[in-house]
């Protein structure tokens, strides 16, 4: 049997309720573009580009960022380090 969770086992980077929100979303789809994860947690560009930065640094997400035609496009995804955070 498994030890019951401690307060001390969760991790305060990925619990936060907006990151737990962007990861739970990119838990149920390979990939979502910044702009669908905007319009799907209602944040703000900056709220979004905040707590995802935080999320990438910490090796949760992945952040990549492109050219569509003319136009900057940024996707993320979960590494397997953030899909086995969120479980």
């Amino acid at each position: 049997m498994s030890e019951p969770v401690k307060p001390d086992d969760i991790d305060a980077v990925i619990h936060e309720r907006v990151r737990l929100a962007i990861v739970s979303a990119l838990a149920v789809a390979p990939e979502l573009s910044f702009n669908e994860l905007k319009a799907m947690l209602s944040l703000t560009d900056g709220n979004l580009s905040a707590h995802s930065r935080t999320l990438d640094d910490a090796g949760y997400i992945v952040v990549e960022k492109s050219f569509r035609g003319r136009r900057p496009h940024t996707s993320m995804r979960l590494r397997p380090k953030g899909r086995k955070g969120f479980h």
